[in-house]
């Protein structure tokens, strides 16, 4: 079941499996931003991830002694049982709360709010976390939205570049081959604040940063006007992530971390793990601004 809002700038299209943002279309252009799943090359749009962002070593995790499967990137992607509680002409709002389902693969109860809502030229995206076990409970949350690139015809995947909001001195930290992360990093912004895309940038796998200053990354062409911007104040690390060679880019704002390589497995050892005591609530959001 697909959920559609729009306002006099912007139509957007969110999925009910997993809350996936599956198109955002300028009213003024038509013009398509969200990547639309090619199963071929890759067949997601934007997943939402919870409690887990990344891979585990071995696929598996141990927590308080036991050991859970919890999958890559969590358990909201592809989840069939979201709740639509309430809708608007501009907005959405899913819940989904823990079940036996659930607490074979992640021990701690909870309930997940994920809401959509358009204000002018902006998509905010927010998130809450409500802690309904007898204790605290541990969790990651993330984005992974997939925007097309090139956006117009006559342009390709070289005339792009992300701006970020200040100039950067930074490193990405390298994964290993089985998409873990390393003690490797490799400098990627030298004092700049462009990231040129080329369409070898990926061949190593996404670029995760842990120590950008910036909260702020737009998409930009050298040959058309148009700016995406993805605003993530509320969020530590960023990760930047397509196909070799695919006609798209993922800005991907992140609390939490894949496992590390070296791990001995303990879920509540992960980088960047949020913590959460008993009957608190977090929240997190970030934003998808189209300028035309």
């Amino acid at each position: 079941m697909n959920h559609t809002i729009s306002n006099l700038q912007l139509q957007v299209i969110v999925l009910n499996k997993g809350t996936e943002i599956a198109s955002i279309k300028s009213k003024s252009t038509e013009k398509e931003y969200i990547w639309q799943a090619d199963p071929a090359i890759w067949g997601s749009h934007a997943p939402v991830l919870f409690p887990a962002i990344g891979s585990f070593k071995n696929d598996m995790c141990t927590i308080n002694g036991k050991e859970y499967c919890i999958p890559k990137h969590g358990f909201i992607r592809h989840n069939e049982n979201i709740v639509l509680k309430k809708r608007t002409t501009t907005s959405l709002h899913f819940e989904l709360e823990c079940s036996e389902e659930t607490l074979k693969i992640y021990p701690f109860k909870f309930k997940f709010y994920i809401t959509f809502e358009l204000n002018k030229s902006k998509l905010v995206v927010s998130h809450k976390v409500e802690n309904l076990d007898d204790g605290e409970i541990f969790f990651s949350l993330g984005a992974h939205p997939a925007f097309n690139c090139p956006i117009n015809e006559g342009e390709v995947y070289s005339d792009y570049f992300l701006e970020f909001e200040k100039t950067e001195h930074a490193s990405r930290t390298l994964l290993s081959q089985n998409g873990l992360i390393s003690n490797r990093t490799e400098l990627v912004l030298d004092n700049t604040n462009v990231l040129n895309l080329t369409p070898t940038l990926f061949n190593e796998d996404a670029l995760i940063f842990k120590t950008l200053k910036s909260k702020r990354v737009s998409l930009k062409s050298r040959k058309s006007n148009q700016v995406l911007t993805v605003s993530y104040s509320d969020f530590n690390y960023l990760g930047v992530w397509a196909k070799p060679n695919a006609p798209f880019v993922c800005i991907e704002p992140w609390l939490g971390i894949a496992d590390h390589e070296n791990t001995d497995g303990d879920y509540l050892k992960k980088d960047g793990l949020i913590s959460l005591p008993k009957g608190k609530i977090f929240e997190a959001k970030y934003s998808i601004e189209i300028e035309e």
